[in-house]
């Protein structure tokens, strides 16, 4: 060690006791200063060199490392327009980069006109109506339904307890031979205690507007073509039967048997009203002239329709009972025996009818009852009007489907007279 470097330690390296000029030892704890090495020498600072110069090597680390980045080969300088020269230039991109890495979770962004999802508004809905990017569940198509057609309007919604809706509705309208029009609405709801219900209701829906739309214009008489029709919903119930493998695809928690339904329909033609029905799902009449009785249409295939009938209890004990929502007809493979009712009207005032399923009725079980509920001005906003009715059922509790068609009836003011012939 010479004196200069010494000169240069104010204090020991191994106690910090302070050192005198010319130490060769600490006086405190004997610590040999020639050992402490030199001091590397100071750089000065280093001019950046210009384009003609060389460039300085990369410094070499003292341990191996590993990069994910691809090995770039240096690029040459090149000129800009105009003889200027970039002096740091940019390595060349990665043809790789563009690709998505699959050991990460960024959601790939969704293609045009593909489906988005609900919750995160980015990831791209699969398949199995999952969201790619956050997982979740994506609202099914039929948990919510609306359609207005014309003068027919109709809402279906799952209800706030049913994990699906098993409600389907068809609405259509078409022209008599003699080129008046003729309005039809049908409505559907799946068996919950059978296999695949909500097939069951909406092919029965599908089966019976075809039915009518095919018939209708040929001139069959409309009580007659809702005959036919109910017969050809059930004939498309039946054939889901045939099926039975898919039945425990489906679901396969519950017990494999014929899927099946109900259905209540009606025509608005020629100044008639036909419904047609089989179950316990309702049409009912309300006049526009509130002033006026309403009316229940249909009468339930059902156990607590059943004793009232046979006069064995009253309507109030009747629906009461826990067997009161038993139902005694159904559209299905597996049905007792298939006795479709329809009935023929001839209202002498303007008004609409509601077609539902108990989802709806549950709430406003008597025809004074749907009055009171369904808005005054229904003839002029039937979508409004049957999603007034359903709001209606969701607020009481939504305990089932609720599925309304509004159907409007129009009559010319005449003299008075019986409601229907």
């Amino acid at each position: 060690m010479t004196m200069s470097q010494t000169h240069q330690l104010a204090a020991c390296p191994g106690c910090e006791e302070p050192l005198e000029t010319g130490d060769l030892f600490c006086g405190a704890c004997g610590y040999d200063l020639s050992a402490v090495p030199e001091p590397p020498p100071d750089h000065p600072t280093i001019e950046m060199a210009s384009p003609a110069a060389a460039a300085p090597q990369q410094p070499q680390l003292p341990y191996p490392v590993r990069t994910d980045e691809p090995y770039a080969a240096p690029r040459e300088p090149h000129a800009e327009p105009g003889g200027a020269v970039d002096e740091y230039p940019l390595p060349a991109p990665d043809p790789r980069a563009a690709e998505p890495d699959p050991d990460t979770h960024v959601a790939r962004p969704p293609a045009p006109g593909a489906k988005v999802c609900v919750a995160c508004r980015a990831g791209r809905v699969d398949d199995d109506g999952y969201c790619e990017n956050c997982g979740h569940a994506q609202p099914r198509e039929r948990d919510h339904m609306e359609q207005e057609l014309g003068a027919v309007s109709a809402v279906s919604d799952r209800g706030l307890r049913h994990h699906r809706n098993e409600d389907s509705f068809a609405l259509s309208s078409t022209a008599l031979p003699d080129g008046s029009p003729a309005v039809v609405a049908v409505v559907c709801d799946g068996v919950s205690s059978a296999t695949r219900p909500d097939e069951a209701s909406a092919a029965a829906a599908a089966a019976a507007n075809e039915s009518l739309l095919a018939s209708l214009p040929q001139g069959t008489h409309p009580q007659q073509a809702m005959h036919d029709a109910i017969l050809a919903a059930a004939e498309a119930v039946n054939s889901l039967a045939q099926e039975p493998g898919r039945a425990l695809q489906h679901d396969q928690h519950r017990h494999q048997n014929a899927p099946a339904c109900t259905l209540v329909g009606a025509i608005s033609a020629s100044g008639l009203l036909v419904v047609g029905w089989v179950g316990d799902s309702r049409a009912y009449w309300v006049p526009d002239d509130r002033a006026t009785a309403p009316a229940r249409l249909t009468e339930d295939d059902s156990w607590a329709a059943q004793m009232v009938a046979a006069q064995l209890m009253s309507e109030a004990d009747a629906y009461a009972d826990e067997r009161a929502h038993a139902i005694t007809g159904w559209l299905g493979a597996d049905a007792y025996e298939l006795d479709p009712h329809t009935a023929s009207f001839k209202p002498d005032r303007s008004g609409v009818v509601v077609v539902c399923t108990d989802g709806l009725w549950n709430y406003a079980e008597g025809a004074e009852e749907m009055a009171r509920i369904i808005p005054p001005d229904a003839a002029e906003r039937p979508l409004h009007s049957a999603q007034v009715l359903v709001g209606h059922a969701l607020d009481g509790g939504g305990h089932d489907n609720v599925t309304v068609a509004v159907l409007p009836f129009a009559v010319e003011r005449q003299g008075a007279g019986s409601a229907y012939n």
